[in-house]
């Protein structure tokens, strides 16, 4: 009873924190609203700065959230595309935030249209545990290259890696600038509720609608990065050695704790076993330990993995296949929670991993038995974050290109997509909305304010009334046709 008090008088605390916070960067872009081209640029190299300078704490933190998180696979998918970004953002927000020429018509001359393009004031930003640098990280560049102040709300799941983010941001920017948050569940649910000026989630579907709910009492737009079951197609010609590498990857990184992990196969019924067979060759050579191999990640806590076990033990209970890929047979589960990926065959609708975003290490293999009826599967169900298709006939490639609906698409490649500093990042349907990286995060976190302007000519007068002047029928004899 005493720990449950003290947390709620904690989370009282910081949510008051959190208020005054909110307010004080409302004060301080009302101060400056426009920050110019220089400042911007500085603020990115102050966080990159930061950011180059820690990363071995910062690698450390995450290793220590999830017990074991590949530290390559840290640098890879976190620190990496975070600097690329930034580095991205740095060479190219000049042309970005020059005024765009738009066209006037002959109705409405002399005239000038444009757009500008204004920051939209205070951010705010919950990031999931799965990603905890750079899904901080990515919203942070885009939010101060448009010139906005931002609040980022970190996962409570990730403690080391929140609390070493919040000092490092706490020495870089003024808490009016940019502030990071920590707290529970209570600390989130507030923080959604702040009026911002925009607001970008990333998580579950389930969560996205509670935030969703909240923004609106606000009538703050959101941006919801979230999820869903992202199929990867195998196509009846396709090296199978080419198509197992690649998921395989896909899968494998961060034991499948992605948001864009391929969540099942789609394979030709006559192909399934070679798939399975080429698929365990592929990750041996990847990992052929698990338990004590530093390259595999780890479940990043016990309420996780008792999840994933559960669709296990729900697959096997409802009659389904499974092939544990454990290449030396290492007793995984006593005293670890490293999962082996784990192949499902036989899958039926009813099994909880057929229904719900898998988000570890289980990969079904769904039998087609041609190409319509594969694509057929996919749009019977929700729009998926992300589509993967292996096959290189490009009519192909175009055929599932132009008849399905996913967030993005990567052809013969899984994740890398994401990693494309100059492609927008975002969902459709129930896998989200909205996008951000590169030009496209510049652009969300942006007010694109329509300008129409002319001098002392006034070519409108001659719409005025008294109407049905020859003048008037001139003009609607010219404009309606």
């Amino acid at each position: 009873m005493g720990a449950t008090v003290v947390q709620l008088t904690e989370s009282k605390k910081q949510i008051q924190h959190n208020h005054r916070t909110f307010d004080d960067q409302k004060k301080a872009f009302r101060n400056n609203p426009m920050p110019s081209l220089t400042e911007r640029q500085e603020n990115l190299k102050r966080l990159k700065r930061v950011l180059l300078a820690n990363q071995d704490r910062l690698l450390d933190a995450m290793d220590r959230d999830f017990s074991c998180r590949s530290k390559d696979e840290s640098l890879i998918a976190e620190v990496m595309p975070s600097i690329q970004g930034i580095n991205y953002t740095l060479k190219n927000l000049g042309g970005w935030m020059k005024p765009s020429k738009r066209h006037v018509s002959l109705l409405f001359q002399p005239a000038s249209n444009q757009v500008h393009y204004q920051p939209k004031g205070v951010v705010g930003v919950i990031v999931p545990w799965n990603y905890p640098l750079y899904l901080a990280v990515g919203p942070l560049v885009a939010a101060l290259s448009a010139g906005n102040r931002t609040m980022i709300k970190m996962s409570e799941y990730t403690p080391h890696t929140s609390a070493l983010f919040r000092e490092l941001i706490e020495s870089t920017f003024p808490e009016d600038l940019v502030s990071v948050i920590n707290g529970e569940a209570d600390v989130a649910a507030d923080f959604s509720s702040l009026p911002f000026d925009h607001l970008l989630f990333t998580g579950s579907t389930t969560v996205g609608k509670l935030v969703m709910k909240a923004a609106a009492e606000n009538l703050t737009p959101v941006t919801l990065e979230l999820g869903g079951k992202s199929p990867a197609i195998v196509a009846a010609d396709v090296p199978m050695e080419d198509a197992a590498q690649r998921i395989g990857f896909g899968k494998a990184l961060n034991a499948g704790q992605t948001c864009v992990a391929p969540d099942y196969v789609l394979c030709p019924a006559d192909r399934i076993q070679a798939f399975v067979d080429e698929f365990r060759k592929q990750m041996s050579t990847m990992y052929p330990t698990l338990r004590d191999n530093d390259d595999y990640t780890a479940i990043i806590n016990e309420r996780q993995y008792n999840r994933l076990q559960g669709y296990l033990d729900d697959a096997r209970q409802k009659g389904a296949d499974l092939i544990e890929v454990n290449p030396a047979q290492e007793n995984m589960k006593d005293g670890t929670r490293k999962m082996p990926i784990t192949l499902v065959l036989n899958t039926t609708p009813d099994m909880k991993l057929m229904q719900d975003e898998i988000f570890g290490p289980i990969l079904p293999v769904v039998s087609y038995g041609n190409l319509d009826e594969a694509i057929h599967y996919i749009n019977d169900r929700p729009r998926p974050l992300a589509l993967y298709y292996f096959g290189y006939d490009k009519a192909h490639q175009d055929y599932v290109t132009n008849n399905t609906h996913s967030g993005g698409m990567c052809i013969n490649d899984a994740l890398m997509h994401v990693a494309q500093d100059d492609l927008p990042f975002g969902g459709v349907g129930d896998s989200g909305m909205g996008h951000y990286h590169g030009k496209e995060g510049f652009l969300t976190f942006s007010h694109q304010r329509a300008i129409f302007s002319k001098q002392r000519f006034n070519s409108g007068k001659f719409v005025y009334a008294p109407h049905g002047t020859a003048a008037h029928k001139m003009i609607y004899k010219l404009f309606i046709r």
